[in-house]
């Protein structure tokens, strides 16, 4: 976000506390790692995979899912099994295995679509490098056999079935208009439409969603396939580094372990990022956003998962600088920013739980 634009200081939302774990989320033979057991996903419990404080915050901004896998069709079971080996292709029954292996990993591919593309391909290298693997331009079996070392992990079903409520569909909608004044008089900038509210709950393209369920209507009471999105990090960050060449930002703990990573776009040609080192100093979810046009002209644009700044804002000490969500999450790192750290929604909300009051944020 550039030095026109500004998020309120009405908006501003109390911290959120977190303390340290003692291991790296990213350790492939880790059983922490394994969030997705018991037909529940994000659900964070309070025991050695994540503290109380931190627990609450991220059940508070992501949404629990109750899934299951009765009535998969033999295709979705096929990817719930499907091996890679050296050699062979990746077509979409691999890619959204590996996919899911990488997020459950914690190093995130941002939409899933089930294929081989520049995000799976930056989260394959973020993972290789937490832990001490070669970084290869190309899936290997080093690679795979890291990701798949987890015996509770690789039981996890990748697409499961889940049952609409009527607070997944009775949803406000509103069509997004293109100028800053005409979005100021709305009331909220929601979702566009109920397909997009599922593919962001789910973490996917809404592509791939419409493609796993082509006959779907998307009622309540209806039964859909999806992906299965897992847990996020649940270690506390207490230092982010946003680099500008792998457009990726990279989460670290107090002991410098890396914990997450996930994609991003940082900054654009016209209006760059800045440079060095800064402190995270407010941390809002469901920020408002001030335009402010070339004549002065000021226009307030609401809150909701298509606001400009998406979900959430993380502002830094460089003003009007910050870590935000977006209202484009297909996009990231295929588009440009206004010169902030831009993440998915879901993203976002998963680093607002955990990133540290005073964390430092370094752009390289």
């Amino acid at each position: 976000m550039s030095q026109l634009t500004k998020i309120t200081s009405a908006m501003l939302a109390s911290s959120l506390s977190t303390v340290l774990l003692m291991s790296p989320a990213l350790a492939a033979t880790n059983s922490d790692v394994s969030p997705v057991t018991n037909g529940v996903s994000q659900k964070i419990n309070s025991d050695k995979a994540a503290s109380k404080a931190t627990a609450e915050s991220l059940n508070e901004l992501l949404p629990t899912i109750k899934y299951t896998t009765e009535g998969l069709s033999k295709s979705t079971k096929k990817i719930n099994r499907v091996n890679w080996k050296e050699g062979e292709k990746i077509d979409r029954e691999v890619g959204t295995r590996l996919q899911a292996l990488l997020n459950w990993h914690h190093s995130g591919v941002g939409s899933v679509d089930g294929y081989w593309g520049k995000n799976t391909r930056k989260a394959m290298q973020a993972f290789q490098k937490a832990n001490g693997l070669s970084v290869t331009d190309e899936l290997n079996t080093e690679t795979w056999d890291a990701l798949t070392a987890s015996e509770a992990l690789t039981r996890q079903p990748v697409l499961v079935r889940y049952k609409l409520t009527p607070n997944d569909v009775n949803i406000k909608t509103t069509t997004i208009p293109a100028g800053a004044e005409a979005k100021s008089n709305l009331e909220g900038m929601y979702y566009e439409s109920v397909l997009e509210a599922l593919a962001e709950k789910f973490h996917m393209s809404d592509s791939y969603l419409k493609s796993l369920n082509p006959k779907a209507s998307f009622n309540a009471g209806e039964t859909i396939t999806v992906y299965n999105p897992g847990n996020p990090n649940t270690t506390p960050v207490s230092r982010v580094v946003a680099d500008k060449t792998t457009e990726t930002l990279y989460a670290y703990d107090d002991q410098g372990n890396l914990v997450a990573s996930y994609p991003t776009t940082v900054g654009s040609t016209a209006t760059p990022s800045p440079t060095g080192t800064h402190e995270v100093k407010v941390k809002v979810n469901g920020p408002n956003y001030t335009y402010t046009g070339d004549n002065g002209e000021k226009f307030i644009i609401p809150p909701g998962p298509n606001n400009p700044v998406g979900k959430v804002w993380i502002g830094l000490s460089k003003p009007s600088y910050g870590i935000h969500g977006s209202p484009d999450p297909d996009r990231i790192s295929r588009q440009a920013s206004a010169g902030c750290v831009r993440l998915t929604n879901w993203d976002a909300l998963s680093l607002l739980g955990v990133i540290d009051d005073d964390a430092t944020v370094e752009f390289k």
